[in-house]
């Protein structure tokens, strides 16, 4: 990397193949089976579970980042279960929202992002964190109402620090550092 240049991260929770199997299934089968002017499915190498997101940030912030992501993730009180709650939409994305059962994914998040503040490296926000995945992005809300996708318990094994270069063709995601997920105690 070079001195003083800047690149866009974010932390996640990486899914199973199973999962991603199954996601890219529903997403040609029921959510978008014809294309739609200005509908884009985000494809398998960018499904994955939002933990905290940085934005801009020094390129020599990453061993910090994946410090904490690892501190975060080896802190764990119990094993992370997701599963399919509904499909939602925003102004520009379409998401399937994971409910959090027993809520180890929420108190990671948690952590992570009291971590990464004291840091000064994420500014706090007022909202709760929603687990969820993003499926489809447009130009144009298109008020989809699919059914949801068959996904069962989905427990992931590890989290990430990615980088992100925006593309005219959509985002393009790279893992900079994974790191397991570790049950303390």
């Amino acid at each position: 990397m070079v001195v003083g240049e800047r690149i866009r991260l974010f932390c996640a929770l990486r899914l199973p193949d199973a999962t991603l199997d199954e996601l890219e299934r529903w997403q040609r089968r029921d959510l978008l089976p014809e294309p739609r002017p200005g509908g884009r499915l985000v494809p398998r190498e960018n499904l994955h579970v939002t933990l905290a997101f940085l934005g801009s940030q020094p390129a020599g912030a990453v061993p910090a980042v994946a410090r904490e992501l690892g501190a975060a993730a080896g802190a764990l009180g119990a094993p992370i279960r997701l599963a399919t709650a509904r499909y939602r939409e925003t102004r520009s994305v379409g998401m399937v929202v994971l409910d959090d059962a027993g809520g180890a994914a929420t108190a990671l998040a948690d952590d992570l992002r009291l971590r990464l503040e004291r840091l000064e490296l994420l500014r706090p926000e007022d909202r709760p964190w929603v687990p969820h995945v993003t499926v489809v992005r447009f130009r144009e809300r298109p008020r989809l109402q699919p059914p949801l996708p068959a996904l069962g318990e989905i427990s992931p094994s590890d989290a990430a620090v990615y980088s992100s270069v925006l593309r005219p063709g959509g985002a393009q995601y790279a893992v900079l550092e994974a790191l397991a997920l570790r049950v303390s105690g």
